[in-house]
């Protein structure tokens, strides 16, 4: 059996924390910034926990093994 590839695609946009959880960057961070409040950009460009619902799907495109 061949082996699994990593999603490329993946690999750029998302991290695995050291507990399992899946990090990735929030959206509307790239253009049409001037209307939004400094507050609002600033908690925009930290990075967030995906909800668990949306792991499983990531993690295998990851690759990473199965809990």
């Amino acid at each position: 059996m061949p082996k699994m590839k990593t999603h490329s695609g993946a690999k750029k946009r998302f991290k695995l924390t050291a507990k399992g959880k899946v990090k990735a960057r929030h959206a509307f961070t790239s253009h049409i910034l001037e209307k939004k409040s400094p507050k609002h950009k600033r908690h925009l460009g930290k990075d967030f926990v995906l909800s668990p619902h949306d792991q499983p799907r990531v993690k295998t495109m990851l690759g990473a093994k199965k809990k």
